[in-house]
């Protein structure tokens, strides 16, 4: 447009979002042909004097967040105690998990204490979010549902119903008019996000996003979506499985660490208050190749068993798979078991699991991979009132890892009467922790056979 006017003609790539001032035949950034359409952009040339002052940070006023407690405990400890005010929530998963039920859910505890929601999708149809809110026992009056693609119309719906939450389900169904393209590109979800970030920041409500995922496992879209919003949880879980993990991978305003346990039931997702329990119920006792360690999910101590099948390859290469934890840990300890301790292993098929969909990435899951694996080659079983916990150097010596006083007091609640664990952890454990468990240091990974396996 003119130079004077506000706003000025732009063309943006409708598959990677790349601006550019001028039509393109073909985009720079990802080399499509033919992909640029053409943009109105606001005009944001300003003169330098027209800026905020800066101010020492002693100066900046504390915020009060007054949070929205849900009523779901699971939710509220992955969201830090509550959804703040104006902050936007997305939340991924696979197709079938179960997200779509846990808003649900979430949208009914907040409309049983009084409080107005809005439900908009671009999926269903109103009859099918019914019949599942008839399945889940779910019929409040608070709850109003749209099934609406349009971001400029659900802004004004949210004027007019004036709700204490907004949920989108999904943002990838989401346009603007503005824009020339098809639901579901670069742009329109970016520029569909920005402004349902901009109607939550303006006016105080909070916003749910429910994002698809990739094949990889990712938030689909542009990696700026997940950059835009406060906060970002992942739902988790194998759909032929009934427990569903809710982690938090981003968080502005609590830890990026917590995680939230629901059992899935054809009532809908229930809490699991005591998940050690839960993960541990079927365990096989005086069976080789299991193991309990006592992880640390945020501020929540669980205990979950490690399987692993250590046996003769028949083919050229043997196999490592791990599931719910980390590959390449599992081939660095059996590197270092081979090298320090002398077990042949390369010649044997390894096979890791973390029982009950959970994943460790914490450094603590070394001893207990490394007990499981020994005690499956050697065929000899752990002591049931055993769990194990530490980290593993390549020089085959055990370290220190922390919040330990966490792990023996759980450890000790559910039963457990010995815990191995790095020696100078139990040099600085307080002993009122754990009264009645034994506890015995390791230092090596040959310290560690002899103390389980040659006694």
């Amino acid at each position: 447009m003119s130079r004077n006017g506000k706003e000025r003609l732009g063309f943006v790539c409708l598959r990677c979002g790349y601006a550019a001032g001028k039509w393109l035949g073909r985009c720079p950034e990802c080399g499509e042909w033919d992909s640029m359409a053409e943009r109105k952009q606001p005009d944001r040339r300003c003169s330098p004097e027209d800026h905020e002052p800066a101010l020492p940070l002693i100066h900046a006023s504390r915020p009060t967040l007054s949070r929205l407690v849900t009523g779901i405990g699971e939710l509220d400890r992955v969201l830090g105690g509550g959804i703040v005010p104006g902050s936007v929530v997305l939340v991924g998963g696979d197709p079938g998990i179960g997200k779509s039920t846990l808003i649900l859910q979430l949208l009914s505890a907040l409309a049983a204490d009084n409080r107005r929601v809005l439900y908009v999708t671009g999926e269903e149809s109103a009859e099918q979010i019914r019949m599942r809110a008839d399945r889940l026992a779910i019929g409040q009056e608070q709850i109003f549902l749209a099934t609406e693609n349009r971001v400029e119309a659900i802004a004004a719906m949210a004027g007019e119903v004036k709700p204490a939450l907004l949920a989108v389900d999904s943002i990838q169904t989401m346009y603007t008019g503005e824009i020339a393209s098809a639901p579901g590109g670069v742009t329109q979800v970016r520029e569909s996000a920005a402004r349902l970030l901009a109607l939550a920041k303006g006016s105080g409500l909070p916003v749910i996003l429910i994002g698809h995922v990739t094949k990889d496992g990712a938030i689909a879209g542009p990696r700026v979506l997940e950059h835009m919003v406060d906060t970002v949880l992942y739902f988790e879980g194998d759909r032929g499985q009934v427990f569903r993990i809710l982690r938090t991978v981003k968080n502005r305003f609590g830890s990026t660490n917590e995680i939230g346990v629901f059992e899935m039931k054809e009532s809908g997702l229930t809490e699991v208050d005591n998940p050690s329990a839960l993960f541990l119920a079927e365990r096989p006792v005086n069976v080789p190749g299991s193991v309990v360690l006592p992880s640390i999910e945020g501020t929540r101590p669980i205990l979950v068993e490690v399987q692993a099948l250590v046996s003769p390859s028949s083919l050229g290469t043997a196999r490592r798979t791990a599931i719910g934890a980390d590959h390449q840990r599992l081939a660095l300890l059996t590197a270092v078991l081979e090298k320090k301790i002398g077990v042949s292993l390369y010649d044997h098929d390894i096979f890791l699991n973390i029982v009950g969909g959970i994943r460790i990435d914490e450094p603590a899951l070394d001893l207990g991979v490394v007990v499981a694996l020994l005690s499956s080659l050697y065929e000899k079983p752990v002591a049931a009132d055993t769990v194990v916990c530490g980290e593993i150097g390549l020089a085959g010596e055990v370290r220190a890892i922390g919040q330990m006083d966490l792990r023996l007091r759980e450890a000790e609640r559910l039963g457990f009467t010995t815990f191995l664990m790095p020696d100078s952890n139990r040099k600085r454990v307080e002993k009122k922790s754990a009264p009645h468990m034994r506890v015995i240091g390791i230092q090596t990974v040959q310290e560690l056979v002899e103390t389980i396996f040659h006694p």
